[in-house]
């Protein structure tokens, strides 16, 4: 532990992001807490301030409890959201004196699909014979509006009874992947998309929708009907405004369009539901991507005004040393996103993934996407700088400069100056 927030502090990370486990804490998911798995997170929070690294703490990240889901069901019952306030009581009483952003679930759009309707998440529940039996035209709704009711409660009870000032974040709704309506020209504005009635359609926005304005997005009410379980006055109320700021993570963008006059066939699912074709690009026949370029300001603006996003991408799995591609993609990505800033985005961080090779839930040991090196045929799991990390050291450092001469002259009456990235 203190090797590898060592080696934060040298290439310059001024904060860190990571997940703790509630297994791990509470082994029967309510109770007694195991002093192990308390001594380990307060070590590793210690050493983090110790060396000026804020800590960013996620406290669900598809590692639940697997008594939970034998008593009740776990994410299908309404019992989850007692227990998940418990647990997060539990970690802001002992970790809240050094810890003041916090994350309540990691992307609650991709477990309630991907649990509950794709199978790729335990508990692997679908409708089809290759998965354990579910039922995928309800039960994903289900999932969704107790996750959001586990982070509303969570995190109404850290502003009531834990937040000290308004630089304490209390907590945020993660999305991804990025759905960008096709129907946004190239150069469009912030009125034509806000009258574009295709730009209504993201599937972020199940989730995004309710902690904003406290209800699910009229085309998804319309499309799923009763199989919706709606919120109450007193839930809405207590949903609505509960995240201080949208976390998104951002691996890849797809694009989509309307596709309600084609409805699906077959067994009504969250994916059906969603009446929307996909795309990889706004042309399938030219090789074009996007960045947060398009996308961010028009998620600020069109959607939630003046909330703040707080960015992480993904990257090129890459283990060799000499990680060029890593560097490219880091290179155009930090540039479009910085592009946004300028563009309206209120972007207040950026969290690169991922700081060293580790454990894929998918993949494994297999994908690497760190950029410190780590030999898994080792046994002492040697930690090694790639060349991302020197780059990305060095571009810390500059911005830091360039932050820095912008106070001076606000401060000495100059005109504020735009900090920006180039090659």
């Amino acid at each position: 532990m203190q090797e590898d927030v060592k080696l934060m502090s040298d290439i310059g990370l001024e904060a860190y992001r990571f997940s703790i486990s509630w297994s791990r804490l509470l082994p029967n998911g309510r109770g007694a807490v195991n002093p192990k798995g308390l001594e380990y997170y307060n070590n590793l929070i210690d050493e983090l301030v110790n060396h000026g690294i804020q800590p960013h703490v996620t406290l669900y990240h598809l590692d639940l409890p697997q008594i939970l889901e034998d008593e009740y069901g776990s994410w299908l019952s309404p019992k989850i959201v007692e227990d998940f306030t418990a647990y997060a009581d539990v970690c802001f009483r002992e970790f809240g004196d050094r810890v003041t952003h916090w994350t309540t679930l990691n992307e609650p759009n991709i477990l309630a699909i991907s649990s509950y309707d794709t199978h790729i998440f335990p508990p692997e529940q679908c409708a089809k014979a290759n998965c354990v039996p579910g039922n995928t035209s309800v039960e994903p709704y289900i999932a969704m509006r107790y996750s959001l009711l586990a982070h509303a409660s969570a995190a109404a009870l850290y502003r009531e009874k834990y937040q000290v000032s308004t630089s304490s974040l209390p907590s945020y709704v993660e999305t991804s992947p990025i759905f960008l309506p096709m129907c946004i020209p190239s150069d469009w504005n912030l009125e034509s998309a806000m009258t574009s009635e295709c730009c209504n359609a993201g599937p972020e926005e199940r989730v995004v929708d309710p902690v904003v304005f406290g209800d699910y997005p009229k085309i998804m009410k319309k499309n799923a009907g009763s199989r919706i379980p709606s919120f109450t006055k007193e839930e809405s109320k207590l949903v609505k405004g509960s995240a201080d700021f949208i976390g998104l993570n951002h691996y890849f963008t797809i694009y989509i369009k309307d596709n309600s006059n084609n409805p699906a066939t077959g067994v009504p699912d969250y994916n059906a539901d969603m009446a929307i074709e996909l795309s990889a690009t706004k042309d399938p026949a030219a090789a074009t991507s996007i960045w947060f370029t398009e996308f961010v300001p028009f998620l600020i603006l069109n959607k939630l005004l003046k909330m703040t996003i707080l960015s992480g991408s993904g990257g090129p799995q890459d283990e060799t040393l000499n990680d060029t591609a890593r560097i490219d993609y880091l290179t155009a990505y930090i540039g479009s996103t910085l592009d946004g800033l300028r563009n309206g985005a209120n972007v207040k961080g950026y969290f690169l993934w991922s700081f060293m090779d580790g454990f894929e839930f998918l993949s494994g040991y297999q994908m690497k996407y760190g950029i410190v090196h780590v030999n898994f045929n080792n046994k002492e799991l040697k930690r090694q700088f790639k060349s991302s990390a020197l780059w990305y050291s060095n571009f810390i450092n500059k911005i830091e400069g360039i932050l820095k001469m912008n106070k001076r002259n606000e401060s000495s009456g100059r005109m504020r100056k735009i900090w920006h990235f180039s090659n």
